[in-house]
């Protein structure tokens, strides 16, 4: 006869590996058209999945590009309105939806790591269409960790601006359990999940660690967070900006949540993402 304690074991782990299997579903959602000049485009990455984008030209045909990448559960919805100001400065864009995410092939979410593998496929595709101009890439959330963490490794941008990402997959699910079940309830139930990533994903927790990816990538960087981010709350932001090797920037936007700054797309975003830009992969 299997005991109480044996049950409720198997009852828990159960249990988390339900709750961890609906967190990581991908849900196909509509994406809004857009009006040219940008135009639809469709690419795949190495391991076959069919990704969906939509492309913005620049001002001249090899014209400095930036790859946008969206948070978990958005699509290029979130991004487009980057790109869009991003070509009205002169700068080719692409925009994608991740697997698992808008018009893209519908997978489970693994935090940046086949992510990453779509980040490449952009990367590359925008490279060659720019002519081997210089690209930058944004990555908000679950997009900068696919911009850093995927599993050929970092994509290899001219310039990478990170927005509310977060510093490595136990602190990311902790900090959203505690803010339901409490910092006591978070500490309890994070491992349970955090742990799924090796059946899951065939990697310990430590290999989803976009602080430890960014101490290997060699070009300048600008970390944005929101200073009232509670799933990536700015003492990880700093931390994440001080990981940095190179060249970069901190903007700490007082008064906004992990939603609120991953949506972010104001004169002032448009001045200091320009600014950048400009001093990194150049002028459009």
């Amino acid at each position: 006869m299997i005991g109480t304690a044996a049950l409720l074991s198997i009852l828990v782990l159960a249990t988390s590996w339900f709750l961890a299997s609906k967190i990581a579903a991908g849900h196909a959602s509509a994406v809004a058209p857009v009006p040219p000049p940008a135009e639809p485009v469709r690419l795949r990455a190495r391991d076959g999945v069919a990704l969906a984008g939509t492309y913005w030209p620049g001002r001249r045909p090899d014209a400095p590009a930036v790859l946008l990448l969206h948070g978990v559960g958005a699509s290029r919805n979130q991004t487009a309105p980057m790109a869009e100001a991003l070509a009205a400065q002169g700068y080719a864009a692409l925009a994608i939806d991740l697997r698992g995410h808008g018009a893209s092939t519908i997978t489970d979410h693994s935090y940046g790591l086949d992510e990453g593998l779509d980040a490449r496929a952009a990367f590359d595709w925008l490279k060659a269409r720019q002519h081997s101009g210089k690209v930058a890439v944004i990555g908000v959330s679950l997009g900068g960790a696919a911009a850093l963490i995927g599993r050929d490794g970092a994509v290899p941008a001219d310039a990478l601006v990170l927005v509310a990402v977060f510093p490595d997959i136990r602190h990311a699910i902790y900090n959203r359990l505690a803010a339901v079940l409490t910092p006591a309830g978070g500490a309890l139930a994070e491992p349970l999940l955090s742990f799924q990533s090796l059946p899951r994903h065939r990697v310990w927790p430590g290999r989803i660690a976009p602080i430890a990816a960014i101490r290997d990538y060699a070009g300048p960087v600008f970390v944005i967070g929101g200073a009232e981010d509670r799933y990536t709350p700015p003492a990880e932001t700093r931390a994440l900006y001080a990981a940095a090797p190179n060249r970069k920037a901190l903007w700490l936007v007082p008064g906004l949540s992990h939603g609120e700054v991953s949506n972010l797309h104001d004169a002032e975003w448009a001045r200091r993402i320009g600014a950048f830009l400009r001093e990194t992969i150049g002028m459009p």
